[in-house]
């Protein structure tokens, strides 16, 4: 039913794709200016919204840079309670500076880790106030033309694929499949890890990738552990355990899918993408945790929600997730690597 009444909007869709277009147009006869800067820029985004797996994609790369750069992380801070640049420190929450911006920041303590819907703003301020800055990781970035970054890696979900979307409001793409062009690097997330290589063809010809564009392919690998406040629980362990899961994600089917493929009893709450967890909400968490019969039971969320989340709910785990490349990982690292050696 949701899907019929999206397609009566679909002269809406015309209408922002003609918008759209005029925009990039725009900006690639340079009426709208685009500012680069003098150090290597990386941009992290994707052409629907939301669910491609953009955070853990931007920690691949600071995991694959940070020791031999000064990495910076910019991002807009989504639905977060402030205005304007804001570099984040300890005594920031998820509320101020938004859930993935905090999660970087607490995984990554030698990079500084920034908010800015402004996005030249932000890298001029975070180069003002850390001189020493020689990367800039833009996150969720790929629509903003007002900064010209010297990379674009382009992430589309291997169950969603741009390809096959629409523009809102009939689909979920932010602008059109042309837009794809403007990458670098094209990365299909969410994969199956046993994906054939019949189906990455199939995949690349869908995607249609221009000559000069790669296309590399990556599942999600989750961690041996479940960390909590106090203690961690091997992952291999978790089938003996009665499972509340909480996500505010936009895409919590794999997490699903992995969970059942473990044979774990559990039970979903969901809540919409970068929910902001009341108190009432918290209660009612609890009190369906309370209500598991179960004497080995916990509270499952992942890493993102758990920035939300921490200090709110007791038994309260979160199961990090990587990203993994299924082949040519050397290939993309060599490609990130002489990139962000390039001088501007």
């Amino acid at each position: 039913m949701i899907q019929f009444f999206r397609w009566l909007l679909f002269p809406f869709a015309i209408i922002y794709d003609l918008v759209t277009t005029i925009r990039n147009w725009l900006f690639s006869v340079q009426v709208l200016k685009s500012t680069a800067f003098q150090i290597p820029v990386i941009s992290v985004g994707n052409l629907s919204v939301g669910g491609t797996g953009k955070t853990p994609q931007i920690e691949y790369l600071v995991r694959l840079l940070q020791e031999k750069f000064q990495v910076a992380i910019l991002s807009r801070g989504y639905k977060r309670t402030t205005k304007g640049y804001l570099e984040i420190i300890n005594t920031h929450g998820a509320q101020e500076v938004g859930d993935e911006p905090l999660q970087y920041f607490k995984k990554f303590p030698s990079v500084k880790v920034a908010v800015d819907a402004d996005r030249v703003h932000g890298v001029q301020e975070i180069l003002t106030t850390n001189p020493s800055t020689n990367l800039v990781l833009l996150d969720d970035a790929f629509q903003h033309r007002k900064i010209k970054a010297g990379l674009s890696i382009l992430l589309t979900s291997y169950g969603d694929l741009y390809s096959a979307d629409y523009l809102l409001p009939t689909g979920n793409l932010r602008e059109s499949r042309r837009g794809a062009k403007r990458a670098a690097i094209v990365v299909v997330t969410k994969c199956p890890p046993n994906l054939p290589a019949t189906a990455h063809q199939k995949i690349v010809q869908k995607l249609q990738p221009t000559t000069s564009q790669k296309v590399f392919f990556t599942t999600i690998s989750y961690a041996a552990i479940l960390t909590g406040a106090n203690d961690e629980i091997p992952t291999a362990a978790l089938s003996s355990y009665e499972v509340l899961l909480v996500t505010g994600i936009a895409n919590p089917v794999p997490l699903q899918e992995k969970l059942a493929s473990l044979g774990v009893l559990y039970t979903h709450l969901k809540y919409p993408d970068h929910h902001s967890f009341s108190k009432k909400d918290c209660k009612i968490i609890q009190q369906k945790f309370e209500a598991i019969s179960s004497p080995r039971k916990l509270i499952l969320t992942t890493e993102k929600d758990h920035t939300r989340l921490l200090g709110a709910l007791e038994n309260l785990y979160f199961w990090e997730m990587t990203t993994e490349f299924l082949k040519d990982a050397a290939l993309f690292d060599t490609l990130v690597s002489d990139f962000s050696k390039r001088s501007f």
